[in-house]
């Protein structure tokens, strides 16, 4: 089905839903606890249906209902739930009906806990880890439809950033982003979300789209070992993970009857502070032993990134059509944040409804083993809180370990039964593979009339207020003197700007900018040219759909050498939505013979000025390369490139600096390297250049939206292939070469143990060679300073004593703790820093084994990084030194 018939039978669909809504009953009213108290996200569900809603922040709820008799179930977590029979008439009505919800009575009095014994509620844990398996797979397949508010608001908000980058003039207390979007998804084993937005809004941006995502919250699961919330590199421990008694203590409050079910409500207390553990409740079913609801919060203590605190509620139900297996029927995570003078809240909630097509992954929940026979010959039966935990407990509940034999096979066959059930004209099953969310034109034209009549969860007074400030005053925001006026005060050229930060320039109503780099990137220095002035600005006019073109013209001059190198680039951006780019650069440069190296102009200024320490190597080249760059296939990136090149050896011209360093002299700007014994100098040379990469992710996930392809990321690595071929004989070239080179670069979580990245990349020169000059030898980024540019290179490694034009393999690995050890000992605790270790290693025929290994601490100061690393050759020590960086 193409885009524009979706598009269509989804217009018919909403023309249907506001006919039958015309004639359908509206229940609402007011949800309320202790102290009549609103009850902030409560789920309220249509006993023997899929229909569902939720309050909001102050307990307001409304649900839209045909005429007819109804059971309504009001839960929230800690509450005892409640059941109302009311009767929507038939026809536009409105029926008022407030609940009080009184706390659950969580009883003891069958639980016998003596002094040596430990609390009843680890036998229940127990059971609830050993039911993990199965309840994170019980569901193959399922649609729902999903409804999500997301909402950020600042308290305080500071005049300027360290008291030098001062804010924007309409950044202020209140909300600053509020939308909601209606979706429906579908889900399959193992972990494939798939999902179509159906509307969307966004408070004050009529063209905007919400940023909500169903499968965001996947990684929410506390049937996983590890919860990832997004506010933390490592993750937190499930209190029902496989290894959870390790890191909590629990405490069983008390059980209470639910709907038939008895339901044991379990304190979680971290053992330690600094474990990245939840602390509050968790509601375990008895008998199934999966998880009812919870209540749970995250600290500082827990290492936090980005925010303060963070609280997170769900609760789960019997799927309808499959009572046997349970749903999620909502989910609410607030958090609180403070950071460089900000102060703020917010929250993310999601209300699920709808469930259709539930296929569970068994037809019945498989058979518990019968419990043996206690001590003192007490029957065996059914699971029961027991008053004793012994050792002789535990090997009895792990003897009621249920058989999950072929679960695996289980889940596969009903999932492929679910896809085959699939209806063939469902925009979900026509999804293509990969795509986790399609967002098409239209879906954020709707009025206010129409989200009163979808939206599940009733908007809250300053909601309300928000959206009537916001949407009446857009057409003036976004009118050319209100963008102007605001322009002004964001143009406004102060000295931080100037030497930090750089000066942009912009125009919002023509959505152009003009950016000029900090001082410290236009003013230089290097033997060669003498002190250089590089003028330097980026043009960049943007479209509505995503297409931009930019251009950066550079008038570069020598105060040593008298010479002017103009220049130009330019990126275009060809399509609104795939990945289409022109790219073009022409004129005359000054290069580095490495264009990649960790050596930056800046870098290299300092320490020529300050430390006799000339590290560059520099060349001229005129001429121009024009490159083609695409995704044709999702995960599938091409990039191809021609040029044309008059190279020329440059000497130097300066010999000034700022402290002299006795006994060092300036060298001269002829790079040594041990392939070119007799020199790397070349005079002049001309090459014309073909080149081809090609790059692969499988298994990418990505979204696609009405403004572009939003790609996610894989769990599998990127493979990268590449050739460059150089024709003599073009316009006068005299090179001749041809390099091929291979890589496979990776990120992999390893949990609380940490993440590890690493790239492997093997390459050479084939064939025949003819006029090679050192400008076109392949180069190693290494690193002689103290300052490290990028930590995934070498640090010890000479910038050109090991270029090479034969064959070689390079290979770097790092692996970042994230506070695995550090968060163990409270000094180190306290300042949030964070262990890595890193690998590089280099072989070619001229150097060797090259080895050199790091250890380092990252997070100093949230930003910084430091490493001491040992170089080794052939098993022999030749170097050492400390590097420091940026590592958040």
């Amino acid at each position: 089905m193409g885009v524009s018939s979706r598009f269509w039978s989804f217009i018919v669909g909403i023309v249907v839903l506001a006919a039958s809504a015309a004639q359908a009953g509206i229940i609402k009213g007011r949800i309320s606890g202790t102290n009549n108290a609103g009850l902030p996200f409560a789920n309220v569900a249509v006993r023997g249906t899929a229909t569902s809603t939720g309050s909001n922040e102050q307990g307001q709820y409304q649900l839209r209902l045909a005429g007819g008799s109804y059971q309504l179930v009001f839960q929230y977590v800690g509450y005892r739930p409640h059941t109302e029979t009311v009767r929507v008439p038939a026809g536009d009505s409105t029926l008022v009906l407030n609940v009080a919800l009184v706390p659950e009575s969580y009883n003891l009095t069958e639980v016998t806990v003596r002094g040596s014994d430990r609390d009843p509620a680890y036998a229940i844990i127990q059971q609830a880890q050993q039911w993990r398996a199965y309840h994170q797979r019980e569901v193959a397949a399922f649609r729902a439809r999903i409804y999500l508010k997301s909402l950020g608001r600042l308290s305080e908000t500071p005049s300027k950033i360290f008291g030098l980058i001062k804010m924007g003039p309409d950044l202020k207390p209140g909300i600053f982003y509020l939308s909601e979007s209606l979706s429906d998804i579908s889900f399959t084993q193992p972990d494939v979300v798939k999902e179509r937005m159906l509307s969307s809004r966004v408070s004050g941006d009529s063209h905007g789209i919400s940023f909500n995502r169903a499968s965001a919250g996947r990684g929410l699961s506390f049937y996983n070992n590890l919860v990832k919330s997004g506010f933390s590199e490592r993750g937190f421990v499930s209190p029902i993970a496989s290894n959870a008694l390790l890191f909590y203590q629990y405490e069983l409050v008390g059980s209470s009857q639910q709907n038939g079910q008895l339901v044991h409500k379990i304190r979680v207390t971290p053992r330690r502070r600094s474990d990245p553990v939840f602390s509050g409740f968790i509601y375990i079913v008895d008998g199934s032993w999966r998880i009812h609801s919870i209540d749970l919060r995250l600290t500082k203590d827990a290492q936090l990134d980005y925010v303060d605190d963070l609280h997170l509620e769900q609760l789960f139900a019997p799927a309808p059509g499959a009572p046997h297996a349970w749903v999620i029927q909502s989910q609410q995570l607030t958090v609180g944040f403070s950071a460089f003078g900000f102060k703020g809240s917010g929250y993310v909630t999601a209300v699920f409804s709808n469930y259709n097509h539930v296929v569970p992954t068994y037809p019945a929940p498989p058979e518990a083993k019968p419990t043996p026979p206690v001590a003192g010959g007490a029957p065996a039966g059914p699971p029961v809180i027991a008053p004793v935990t012994t050792k002789e407990l535990t090997r009895q509940i792990k003897r009621q370990k249920p058989d999950l034999a072929g679960l695996s096979k289980q889940v596969r066959r009903q999932v492929k039964q679910a896809q085959r059930d699939s209806l063939r004209n469902d925009p979900l099953s026509q999804m293509k593979k990969g795509e986790v969310q399609l967002v098409e034109k239209g879906v954020n034209e709707r009025d206010s009339s129409y989200w009163s009549q979808v939206r599940p969860v009733p908007l809250t007074e300053e909601e309300k207020l928000d959206y009537h400030k916001k949407d009446s005053s857009e057409v003036v925001r976004n009118s050319r003197p209100y963008q102007d006026s605001l322009d002004r005060k964001r143009n406004e050229l102060t000295p931080t700007k100037l030497l930090l930060t750089g000066y942009t320039y912009s125009n919002t109503f023509r959505k152009r900018t003009f950016n000029v780099s900090p001082a410290f990137n236009e003013l230089l220095y290097n033997t060669v040219e003498g002190y250089v002035l590089n003028a330097q600005a980026t043009y960049t006019q943007r479209t509505d759909n995503r297409r931009f073109v930019t251009l950066t013209p550079t008038l570069r001059y020598g105060f040593s050498n008298h010479q002017l190198q103009p220049s130009l680039a330019l990126t275009w951006q060809l399509d609104p939505v795939k990945l289409r780019q022109i790219g073009l650069v022409a004129g005359r440069t000054i290069e580095n013979f490495d264009r990649n190296s960790q050596l930056t102009p800046f870098i290299n200024s300092v320490y020529s000025l300050l430390a006799n320490r000339n590290y560059a190597k520099l060349y001229r080249r005129d001429g121009a390369e024009i490159s083609y760059f695409w995704e044709p296939l999702n995960g599938l990136t091409v990039r191809g490139a021609a040029s044309y090149f008059d190279r020329r050896e440059l000497q130097n011209t300066s010999t000034y600096l700022w402290h002299d360093v006795g006994g060092r002299a300036f060298t001269p700007n002829q790079p040594v390297a041990e392939e070119a014994p007799d020199g790397t100098g070349f005079g002049r040379s001309k090459a014309a250049a073909v080149g081809l990469s090609v790059s692969f992710r499988p298994g990418q996930r990505y979204i696609t939206r009405p403004d572009g392809k939003f790609n996610l990321g894989s769990k599998w690595p990127t493979f990268n292939v590449q050739g460059r071929l150089a024709v003599p004989h073009v316009l006068g070239a005299d090179v001749r070469y041809l390099l091929l080179q291979g890589s496979v670069r990776h990120t992999l979580s390893l949990g609380l143990a940490g993440t590890s990245s690493f790239q492997a990349i093997v390459g050479g020169f084939v064939g025949k060679q003819e006029g090679l000059t050192f400008a076109d030898y392949h180069h190693f980024s290494g690193n002689r300073t103290l300052l490290a540019a990028d930590f995934n290179q070498f640090q010890l490694l000479d910038y050109y004593q090991y270029s090479t034009r034969a064959t070689y393999f390079e290979g770097h690995f790092n692996h970042h703790f994230n506070g695995f050890i550090f968060n163990k000992i409270p000094l180190l605790k306290a300042l949030k820093w964070q262990e890595v270790v890193s690998l590089n290693y280099l072989h070619t025929d001229q150097v060797g084994h090259y080895l050199e290994l790091g250890a380092g601490i990252e997070h100093i100061f949230k930003v910084m990084r430091v490493d001491f690393y040992t170089g080794l050759q052939s098993g022999e020590r030749v170097g050492t030194g400390l590097r420091v960086g940026l590592g958040f």
